[in-house]
Formats: structure tokens, sequence, C-alpha cells
């Protein structure tokens, strides 16, 4: 990890790296690698954050952006006393890190640290915009967000948006989403706002939350045709037009295909059957240890004893203007097994949404025929039924939209999980695709 974090005295650009629940610094580590080897110690200077390692990450959104604010602080003090002068801040969050880092660039933005540095890339892998509560009904669905709120400490309550956050009479995550807020206004500065969304078999954080989307046109692959980005198949799909529809005769399956499929995926789906309780026991059992922990760090964190002066976080406004205006396995398997619910329109056509792929940068602004068509879905994507959200989730996915951002569809084919790969969390030969996914960022999308 050493050899690509870090810089020199000379570099101006500053790039931040955020990972996720129970995550580490290691899983930002091929994130670095592909950075620096693109970039120079002498023209761009890494840090990826320490501060909430491991189960650090149960503490919640506020306390870990708080962590990653002071430490961001903490890193421009350092260069500066070695002589170096950072001018370009670049942030990239992956999971919860994503969430974690848009508070603590409201906190910057809040404090006037923005203000004194010229903002680039904000990019978002995998990161749960609207929430991790699924949009599904029956028994498995509720078993999943009951649990998930209530064993993951603050971050469940945050992530399921079941809290209420401070004075404001709603959830973290709605507050972080209104166009008011100091969150938005502060992202609302990086002239370039990516994300790279896993389409499928993302067990952690599925596409409509990831992708900012009130649909889902991959939930049947085999009625579409994938339209990936030149260059980069057949990982990330064009953002303009990422699938388009087959007539029936190209999508029709016969028995056969259709029994051969379920043949290949039996061995997982009896493994499930028994591994699942005994994860879902072992869930339970720890995360009922690292909540009383969990807690205890929170109120020290409150009371000002765990080495940060929370006054400095807490005095500002949170609305401009109008303030009051393995165990991980358990999870993803006991949410990949549910089936999306959707809203039908009253004329009974499913509606779809709308994806936005805006920039800020003049120069990096597409033609006035290639913006048309980039504000809009596919044809098949528009015949997607609308998902079965909360008034809090369309609420966000109208703020978040707002902004302007470029969207990446991710199809990871070789493993049964694309939640870790789209990062290439660990050197694994299965995460390979994960690879395109990063060279695409760092070669295309990242602004130095």
């Amino acid at each position: 990890m050493a050899e690509y974090t870090g810089g020199s005295p000379q570099a101006e650009h500053l790039c931040v790296l955020v990972h996720g629940l129970w995550g580490n610094p290691e899983h930002m580590k091929n994130v670095a690698r592909r950075l620096r080897a693109e970039y120079p110690e002498e023209k761009l200077y890494i840090l990826v954050a320490k501060r909430n390692s491991g189960s650090f990450t149960y503490d919640g959104i506020e306390l870990g952006g708080e962590r990653l604010c002071r430490e961001i602080e903490e890193q421009l003090d350092e260069i500066k006393s070695k002589g170096g002068n950072i001018k370009k801040l670049s942030i990239a969050g992956y999971s919860l890190g994503g969430l974690v880092a848009r508070y603590a660039i409201g906190l910057l933005y809040s404090k006037g640290v923005l203000d004194q540095l010229e903002c680039q890339n904000f990019t978002a892998f995998a990161s749960p915009f609207l929430g991790v509560r699924s949009p599904l009904r029956g028994w498995a669905n509720q078993l999943f967000n009951v649990l998930g709120a209530r064993t993951l400490s603050q971050s469940g309550h945050q992530l399921f948006t079941i809290d209420t956050f401070r004075d404001t009479g709603r959830p973290l995550l709605a507050v972080m989403a209104d166009p008011k807020s100091i969150f938005m206004q502060g992202l609302a500065k990086f002239k370039r706002r990516t994300l790279y969304t896993n389409i499928v078999n993302d067990r952690t954080a599925v596409h409509y939350t990831t992708g900012i989307t009130k649909t889902d046109p991959y939930t049947d692959l085999t009625r579409v045709k994938v339209n990936y980005v030149k260059g980069y198949e057949p990982v990330i799909l064009d953002p303009a037009n990422p699938v388009s529809a087959l007539p029936y005769e190209e999508h029709k399956q016969d028995f056969q295909t259709r029994a051969r499929a379920f043949a290949s995926n039996l061995p997982f789906v009896l493994a499930l059957s028994v591994f699942l309780p005994i994860g879902v026991v072992a869930l339970l059992i720890t995360a009922a240890v690292q909540t009383v922990r969990s807690s205890k760090r929170i109120e020290l964190h409150e009371k000002g004893l765990a080495g940060i002066d929370i006054k400095t976080y807490r005095s500002v406004p949170l609305i401009i203007k109008e303030i009051r205006n393995q165990i991980e396995d358990a999870y993803e398997e006991l949410n990949s097994s549910q089936n999306q619910e959707y809203l039908a329109s009253p004329s009974g056509v499913a509606v779809g949404g709308k994806e936005v792929i805006d920039s800020e940068d003049e120069e990096d602004a597409p033609a006035p025929e290639e913006r048309k068509r980039s504000r809009g879905l596919s044809s098949a994507s528009q015949a997607a039924p609308t998902l079965a959200l909360t008034e809090e989730q369309f609420g966000m996915i109208d703020g978040l939209d707002g902004l302007g951002w470029r969207k990446y569809p991710v199809w990871i084919h070789k493993v049964r999980h694309s939640h870790a790969a789209i990062v290439v969390r660990s050197d694994r030969a299965s995460f390979s695709e994960g690879e395109v996914v990063l060279s695409h960022w760092a070669k295309e999308e990242f602004l130095l």
C-alpha cells in the first residue's frame, strides 16, 4: 500500500480514498494502485483514510464523517508543514465510504475549507445513496430490513433510514440529499460527480440505490441488448444507451435452457439453505457485541473524549437558510434471495425514471446532440416499472439527480457477488473485471 499512497511536496492535487462497511484501508489498495499508475507523486497526493477501519464503521455516518473530515484537515496541514501547497481536492468512496465522504464534504464546506481548494472529482463506487432498505414484500424482506437496521448500531439505523437525525425530524440520508443542506452545497462544488453501479449480483447495495434511480431495466438481461462503452467491453455499459429492447423471438428461452439454468444454480441454493441460518446466528452474536462496543465509542465521542472536539463540527447549520426545513455474507445472501416490487402508473403502463449525465466543466461537456441523448434512458429503460420506494427515497433521488451525475452501469460476470469486485477489494483472479472499472475511472473520468 505504501508504494501507492502519499506524494511529493510538489503535488497540488490531493485525492482521498474511503473504504466501506467492515472495511479497512487495504480494501482501497488497488484503487490507489491504479491512480498511481496514471499519475506520479509529483502530480497527485493520495490519502487512504484510516480512522474508520473495521468495527468503527458501526458508529454511524455522522461520526465517521467527522473522523474523515479531521483526517483530511490534518493531512492538508501536514503537507503544508512540509512545504507543499494543495490546491485541488478529489474524494472517492466505496460502498458506505461514499456516504461518509459526502458527510465529510458537507463539514469541509461549512468550515470554508472547500473555498480554498479547487474541487475536482467526487466518485462513488457501489455506494447506497438511498440507503439499503429493500423495496420488497414478504418475510425475507421484512427479516432483512428488521435485522439489518438493528444489528449494525448507528450505521444500521441510518442505512435503513429508521433514524431521526438531530432535531430535523428526518433520516440522515434524507437530510444529506436536501438541496439546501451543507452536504449538497459542498457536493455541488465538485466539477465532476461520477458513480459506478453494479447492475446485477450486488448483494450488499443493489442498483436502484447505487445508481440513484427509480427503475431497474436490468432485472432480466435476456430480454435486452446490452450496449457497452467502446474499449471497456463487456464490463462498462454505455450510460447514454445502456440497454435496448430485443425482439421477442431473440429472448425467448426454451424449456431445456431454463432447466439448465436451474440446475446450475441448484448447488448454490442448497448451500444457501444450509449455511444461511448458521451465518445469521453468527451475525446476531457478533452484532450484539459490536453494537455494545459501538455505543460506548459513540458515547465517548459525544462527550469529546475520543480525540475530536465535536463542537467544531456540531455548531454549524445542516440546512442552508432553513435549518429546520463472513458476517457480511449473511446480509448479502439474505438480501439476494428476494425479488423487487414495483409501482404501476395510473394508466397501468410501467413508468420509467430519468438518469442524468452532466458536467459543470465546459470543456468536458458533450455536444448538444449527445447531451440531449444522455438526458434520457433507452427505450428498454423507459419501459422498466417504477420501484416501490419510500417517499423519502423518491425525494432523495430528485434532490441528488438535481446536481447532475455521470452514471456508469457495470456488469461483473465472473463472480456471484459483484460488490467487492467493482473496486478489486482483494487480489483475486475472479475480480479482474473490476480492473476495467478502475482503469476507466483513472483514464477517462478522473480530472487532474
